[in-house]
């Protein structure tokens, strides 16, 4: 594809904090434990700062209803920085209640503000493009905030075809050899996609389980399945 993720905190005034360290810190770890209080506990709080600093900075928002339901996109006017489902996990909560405010500033929860921004405009027909059943013949620049793990895990989403699928294992053994690494926890890569902010633009729904079965989506097994299935992956 050709896409290089931009990481959003060369644009922006947002400090890195501690926890958005700690997926990095334990992806390496043997300790089962220590790998799902990465993925889950902290998760929630660097997402949650993701977005408290997202909204800080002046972002733009616009609601897109798909076949799936509801979708929020995100922009800082320079590029795409978030994209998902309504009540995703992880960031589809989070989301409407920390971004998408009313004018006078009082929270309502699945209510879209009504800025709209050339970035969005392009998302949009992105999105237009692809549940048409066609594959987007480009992509919105992206601007991401992350550890350098998970943004290499990212990038290597980027990097699936469409139509096409991949395992963690795969994944984990593509970013170990690119950083010299003996091994790479498979664990850890499913936390980093499971946290992805851009939704299918990033497709972490073209990653499966080493059995090929469908494992988790942070959306939804069934979004998971009718997306694979539109890519035709799936027979449906």
């Amino acid at each position: 594809m050709g896409v290089k993720i931009q990481n959003y905190l060369d644009n922006s005034a947002c400090p890195k904090g501690l926890f958005g360290w700690i997926p990095e810190l334990t992806s390496r770890l043997e300790n089962n434990w220590l790998r799902w209080i990465s993925r889950n506990c902290f998760g929630y709080v660097c997402n949650y700062q993701y977005l408290y600093h997202m909204k800080q900075n002046n972002q733009h928002f616009a609601h897109y209803d798909s076949p799936l339901g509801g979708i929020t996109m995100a922009s800082d006017g320079k590029a795409l920085v978030g994209l998902w489902f309504d009540r995703q996990k992880y960031f589809g909560r989070a989301a409407s209640l920390t971004l998408l405010e009313t004018a006078d500033g009082a929270h309502a929860t699945g209510t879209a503000t009504k800025e709209t921004c050339p970035i969005l405009k392009q998302t949009k027909e992105w999105l237009d493009t692809y549940f048409a059943g066609r594959q987007p013949s480009f992509t919105p620049p992206l601007h991401l905030d992350g550890s350098p793990f998970r943004l290499a895990v990212w990038q290597t989403l980027l990097d699936i075809p469409f139509g096409q699928t991949t395992t963690y294992g795969e994944i984990a053994h593509r970013i170990a050899c690119k950083q010299g690494c003996p091994t790479m926890s498979a664990q850890a890569v499913g936390g980093a996609v499971g946290h992805n902010p851009i939704a299918i633009i990033i497709p972490c729904h073209r990653v499966i389980g080493a059995d090929g079965s469908l494992t988790g989506y942070a959306a939804g097994m069934e979004k998971k399945k009718w997306l694979l299935e539109l890519e035709g992956r799936l027979e449906g």
